[in-house]
């Protein structure tokens, strides 16, 4: 039963608890995420045209991205509205903001499913990675519509196929395949709940929007060894990190070992690894 059916309410406090949990993580990375996420922020914000003046609303921002870039680029006048489902995540978004010297930011906490902003208040909506997280990503686009003025932009990035994302599923699969972790529930929100090209577009039309473009950009992550690779996993990932931390030593062992097979096939003879990572990125208008 997906995790919708079987109770929605208490898979969003799930998730929202997730990522509390994920925050001090997520802030401890945000350089070396902004600067490895640079091409997917540089083609949502290319699309958006932002202008001064305007009000760009950042939904899902974590712990302050691509929102900072815009905020930079609708001065002077303008405002960028931070915002996050989790507390923490938007505490860590205050703290970037004011190491960085931003002064046209507001921090708000807020659901994606339900935007807690009046109707075309806004010029532009930007997420980056959480539409594909929520439990009605449908509900979502139309709440985004519903905020924009007429004539608004929207610029969103999700995650291609789970075969498009290497660095992202071996880890989980050595742990799946070892029998410490139960397949992923694929109706239930997730990194590839949205990878499905026509669903994305229909999605945004059905919620009103308009002349919708849609790329895909690489983004492919690399990593000294196997055991560099699951270390970092177990920062990024809860699913994963859940499933390693059960684990004893012989355990983990196995789990390296399993993931060093799954690996052979993007390793170099020095044990680096390339592993492969695309996203989708989507621009509309209201």
């Amino acid at each position: 039963m997906s995790g919708r059916a079987a109770d929605p309410e208490r898979l969003r406090a799930q998730l929202r608890e997730s990522w509390e949990q994920a925050a001090t993580g997520w802030e401890r990375r945000a350089e070396r995420e902004g600067d490895w996420a640079m091409p997917v922020s540089a083609w949502l914000i290319e699309h958006l045209r932002l202008q001064p003046g305007e009000t760009v609303l950042e939904l899902a921002a974590g712990p302050g991205a691509t929102g900072f870039l815009a905020a930079e680029l609708v001065r002077p006048g303008g405002t960028l509205i931070c915002s996050d489902g989790a507390e923490a995540m938007l505490e860590a978004a205050r703290r970037r903001a004011a190491k960085l010297g931003l002064d046209n930011v507001e921090f708000r906490l807020l659901e994606l499913e339900w935007i807690d902003l009046p109707a075309a208040g806004v010029d532009a909506v930007i997420c980056r990675w959480g539409l594909m997280l929520v439990v009605d990503p449908e509900a979502a686009a139309r709440e985004m519509r519903r905020v924009l003025r007429p004539g608004g932009r929207v610029a969103l990035a999700v995650w291609d196929a789970a075969e498009r994302n290497v660095w992202a599923t071996l880890a989980q699969r050595a742990l799946v395949e070892l029998g410490h972790l139960e397949p992923p529930d694929p109706s239930a929100p997730g990194m590839f709940s949205l990878s499905d090209r026509d669903r994305l577009r229909g999605l945004l039309e059905e919620a009103g929007f308009v002349a919708p473009v849609l790329e895909t950009v690489p983004l492919p992550r690399e990593y000294a060894s196997v055991e560099a690779y699951l270390t970092d996993m177990a920062e990024v990932s809860g699913v994963f990190r859940g499933g390693w931390e059960r684990l004893d030593a012989r355990g983990r062992a196995e789990v390296t070992e399993r993931a060093r097979a799954l690996a052979e096939p993007f390793t170099a003879p020095d044990g680096r690894l390339a592993l492969e990572g695309r996203a989708l990125v989507v621009a509309a208008e209201a």
